[in-house]
């Protein structure tokens, strides 16, 4: 009753339909519509304010976690082995877990310096700096392209400002007197806002490969049940042709892309409902048929 109260707005011909075919048939004060009810008053004491700012990070996490991966082109679905965060909290091993499964990333840890993992370098932003300092920005251009990359952004984040003498000048630049570029140590990719880096292991062994060519066939049989207009609960035949790498796949992992996609069969051949796909790259014709419709599975 009260979810219907609550979704009302929002869902108003389901919630009414709900109402008048449960709420009402075991509520006989139940107002002659939902829209007629009230809406449910906030129980403040239910606000957990603990809760909501670890979920904050966990947001931010894993928005910087996605901006990561899409700058290293690699899709969700591919599994990756950890990923390094340096922010000034931790959270909780069940958010940990959360960001973990958001982000398909086997590990989540936290570090407070990953500075071996990225490095940056600056330039002066010349429409900013030329007119501060005039002379001295070839010395200031000199100056930056010698700096500990590293030390320099943890002195920008910490004081908004880098300082240093150039030529006998005194130089002070905010971020906005900056052209600042990251680079990455081979196998990484970091992104970074604030006082929060993410950094992505992108490594991949053959057994996350081979995971991620599961999670692929996975999510396209689904897709082809659901053109197919198959029932949810239908049991299927998946029947694939492959050559390679993706036949060994199909092989070694069988019995798991059968549990994903309610399988009772799966192997080599042709029928039913078919589709060509290029997963990562390697071609392959999947074809899906019922085999025990919805409503007769055992």
């Amino acid at each position: 009753k009260e979810l219907s109260l609550l979704s009302a707005p929002m869902i108003p011909f389901m919630t009414e339909e709900i109402w008048q075919n449960i709420v009402r048939t075991v509520d006989p004060e139940a107002e002659e519509s939902i829209h007629l009810a009230a809406y449910p008053e906030a129980d403040e004491s239910m606000i957990d304010p603990a809760l909501e700012a670890s979920m904050d990070h966990v947001l931010k996490l894993v928005v910087m976690g996605r901006a990561a991966r899409n700058a290293a082109a690699l899709k969700n679905r591919q599994p990756l082995k950890e990923m390094i965060v340096k922010a000034p909290f931790t959270l909780e091993k069940y958010f940990d877990d959360v960001i973990a499964d958001e982000l398909n990333v086997k590990k989540l840890s936290f570090t407070d310096d990953v500075s071996t993992f990225t490095t940056y370098t600056f330039k002066p932003q010349l429409r900013t700096v030329g007119p501060k300092y005039g002379k001295a920005l070839g010395a200031i251009k000199a100056h930056l392209a010698e700096m500990d990359g590293n030390a320099a952004m943890k002195e920008l984040r910490e004081n908004g400002s880098i300082s240093f003498d150039a030529a006998g000048t005194p130089v002070t630049l905010k971020e906005e007197d900056l052209l600042i570029d990251v680079s990455h140590k081979e196998g990484f990719v970091s992104e970074a806002e604030g006082e929060i880096t993410v950094v992505l292991d992108t490594t991949l062994s053959q057994e996350l490969i081979e995971e991620g060519f599961v999670r692929e066939i996975i999510s396209k049989v689904q897709t082809m049940r659901k053109e197919a207009d198959f029932n949810v609960t239908d049991r299927i035949a998946i029947h694939w042709q492959a050559d390679g790498l993706l036949r060994g796949i199909f092989t070694k992992y069988a019995e798991e892309i059968a549990e994903d996609t309610l399988a009772s069969e799966i192997g080599e051949g042709r029928g039913g409902y078919e589709k060509e796909w290029s997963l990562n790259g390697e071609p392959c014709t999947l074809g899906v048929e019922v085999t025990i419709p919805a409503g007769k599975n055992d």
